[in-house]
């Protein structure tokens, strides 16, 4: 910033005091809620002035023209995500373009199933387009590396708030959430993986399950332990959702046996392929995997969502037990024409 004032002072020298005015004087209103300026990779100088003529909280972009042309900004344009706060003069704002001064991004992301929906959600908050991040979870041979492949690559992301530079790369951001999903699998994690004889791969894929069967964190637990126990006899899951994401079909209410036979050859059909499928069929939160993970032991095997328009499930220990919950779960749904 020193030669930037330097020189400023050389030009108010020459121009007069006009100039000082326009470089110190607070070029972004205050009290506004903060934005930001979005420079992409290759952005012109144009881009970046057209940028900042639609910021409501910049004062004056004819007096950021005149000074950044002044100082040779147009030439040194950097990529980046910079804020614009309240009260910042065209020194300070110059000063943080000329130097790459970014503000990070808070990342946020939860509440995704497919892969296409996280890369399109991350690439809305960071510059990489989403093909991008969507090419790099596809890519067996870099996915290799890590021990992951094309059908489990999104376990990695465990949703939460992230920091990042906005300008990250595909690459350095799942590396970075590669680091994140390792510091989240402790030693007391892993050890109760251990236990159930799964891995963190298979503890999420299972974890997906769990929560697409309800949106109760009470009663996770206990799906999660009705699902280990029929993993643990060799049954068939025989799990709903597994069905509707082989057919990217979330608005499937009731799974009939034309959905089964449709799904026959995919490895997600969990009425006919014994075990866990390949992959997650959603991204589990850290709440659904911990439930997992701290499973409630019991001798449950099925379950039923209660027919009586109430929340959460019916669970049985037998197949009569069940039928008399599915029948009247069944009627209550022809009843409601739910198809």
């Amino acid at each position: 910033m020193k030669k930037i004032i330097l020189r400023l002072i050389i030009i108010g020298l020459i121009i007069g005091s006009t100039a000082i005015a326009l470089v110190l004087l607070p070029n972004v209103k205050s009290g506004n809620k903060t934005e930001y300026l979005l420079i992409h990779k290759g952005a012109s100088y144009t881009e970046v002035i057209d940028s900042l003529q639609n910021k409501s909280s910049v004062i004056s972009v004819t007096s950021f023209n005149i000074i950044s042309r002044l100082i040779g900004y147009p030439k040194k344009i950097k990529e980046g995500r910079y804020e614009l706060k309240g009260g910042m003069s065209n020194l300070k704002l110059l000063n943080n373009l000329l130097k790459g001064r970014q503000k990070p991004a808070r990342v946020t992301f939860n509440n995704i199933r497919t892969k296409e929906l996280l890369c399109q959600r991350l690439s809305q908050q960071l510059m990489f387009d989403s093909l991008e991040l969507h090419k790099l979870l596809s890519d067996n041979d870099f996915l290799k590396e890590y021990g992951l492949n094309s059908e489990n690559s999104v376990t990695v992301f465990i949703p939460n708030t992230y920091e990042f530079f906005w300008n990250i790369s595909a690459t350095k951001f799942f590396e970075r959430m590669y680091r994140e999903y390792q510091a989240f699998w402790t030693a007391t994690r892993m050890e109760k993986a251990y236990m159930l004889k799964l891995s963190p791969l298979e503890i999420s894929t299972l974890a997906s399950i769990v929560e697409e069967e309800s949106n109760m964190e009470s009663e996770k637990p206990t799906i999660a332990g009705l699902y280990i126990n029929r993993l643990k006899t060799g049954m068939p899951l025989q799990a709903d959702p597994t069905i509707k994401f082989a057919l990217n079909d979330f608005n499937i209410k009731r799974v009939f046996f034309k959905h089964i036979e449709a799904t026959k050859n995919s490895p997600y059909n969990t009425y006919l392929k014994k075990g866990l499928p390949p992959g997650p069929i959603r991204i589990p939160t850290i709440k659904s995997i911990d439930a997992v993970l701290n499973y409630e032991s019991h001798p449950y095997l099925f379950m039923c969502a209660k027919g009586n328009g109430g929340c959460g499930h019916d669970f049985t220990k037998t197949f009569n037990e069940h039928i008399k919950n599915a029948n009247r779960y069944r009627k209550q749904m022809d009843k409601l024409g739910v198809q």
